[in-house]
């Protein structure tokens, strides 16, 4: 049976009129009221009537999640992250996919934001990382919160989940060192996303402190995705002096990479080792499974959303920008570096 705001209400040992107040984001509930509230929700499966709330005032219990991004699980994880957040607060949550090259995408934003009276906004990359999107935000006064490559040029830092692409790379790139590999081939992603050129310079600065060379030839363009990891791989396997490892921009590249490598008779990881970056399901699926970087896409999400709706909190209640942080949102992740079986010792070691 469907929990009611009663149900609520005596679960957290408030009253109901509190536990209105919480759903509604009003100020002036003490914290831990708050969180008893938002637990007994959860707990729950409260499902507060969202259109009524909408339709009953000029504040809007709902946010807009923004994205273009090829890889599934990248965006399963986000949405499943938001989700979480929005459901503890009593908010819903807009899925609006986007073409980020397109030329209109400005005025969807504009329609986005005029028409469907969005709170706030979470952007993901390429979005959230292209300056005119930014700027068609702030022009429509409405509150968002970016994921962002650590290296990007932030200047709205209030604004930003950084996650620190270029150290978790520099530790990728050192692990394979340490396993005895000097030639290390590298996949790039597409160009327009930052973590892309993070993920390089992480890689470039492993192999400059370790005295090695970094040979040109070995980095290739490509985008995030199976078949450019088919390609890339196959390129780089079929030069005269090829890598000993092939480090890939995300985990859907090296396992297009690994399958290259199966089709070409290289032996993973004896002859060739593979690694990727983020974790995502792909990794754990490939045979063997791939080392890679932990990147936890759910919570960023998370945190990302629950910034987002402090924000909007802050504007309709009045309270100052630092008053409207909330506790516990982790602004900053450095993925960790998970060594599974596709990387080994370079041959002859």
């Amino acid at each position: 049976m469907k929990a009611t705001i009663n149900d609520v209400a005596a679960h957290a040992g408030v009253s109901i009129k509190t536990v209105s107040r919480v759903i509604n984001n009003e100020p002036s509930v003490r914290p831990a009221t708050k969180k008893k509230v938002e637990d007994a929700v959860e707990a729950l499966n409260y499902q507060p009537n969202l259109a009524a709330r909408n339709l009953a005032g000029s504040r809007t219990y709902t946010i807009a999640f923004i994205y273009d991004n090829p890889n599934a699980y990248y965006v399963i994880d986000m949405q499943n992250g938001i989700l979480n957040a929005c459901k503890a607060r009593g908010y819903e949550l807009l899925i609006h996919p986007s073409n980020s090259k397109s030329a209109s995408v400005h005025d969807e934003l504009k329609n986005l934001v005029e028409h469907s009276k969005v709170a706030g906004i979470v952007l993901t990359p390429p979005f959230s990382e292209t300056p005119a999107v930014i700027e068609t935000l702030q022009d429509l006064d409405v509150d968002y919160v970016r994921i962002v490559s650590k290296t990007a040029d932030v200047k709205d830092q209030d604004n930003c989940i950084q996650v620190d692409d270029s150290t978790a790379a520099f530790d990728i790139t050192r692990h394979l060192i340490g396993l005895g590999h000097k030639r290390i081939g590298f996949l790039c992603g597409g160009e327009e996303h930052i973590s892309t050129h993070s993920r390089l310079d992480g890689y470039r600065q492993a192999m400059k402190e370790a005295g090695l060379p970094v040979d040109e030839s070995l980095i290739l363009k490509g985008e995030y995705s199976f078949d450019s990891g088919v390609q890339g791989a196959k390129a780089l396997l079929g030069t005269d002096n090829p890598p000993s490892a092939i480090f890939a921009s995300n985990d859907e590249m090296a396992a297009g990479a690994l399958f290259a490598a199966r089709l070409m008779n290289v032996d993973i990881p004896s002859q060739l080792s593979i690694v990727g970056f983020e974790d995502s399901p792909f990794s754990r699926q490939t045979w063997p499974k791939l080392t890679t970087a932990h990147q936890p896409n759910n919570e960023i999400a998370k945190c990302a959303a629950a910034l987002v709706l402090s924000k909007a909190r802050g504007k309709t209640s009045g309270e100052n920008a630092s008053a409207s942080k909330e506790a516990g949102i982790q602004r900053e992740f450095t993925p960790e570096l998970i060594v599974r079986d596709s990387s080994g010792s370079a041959p002859g070691n």
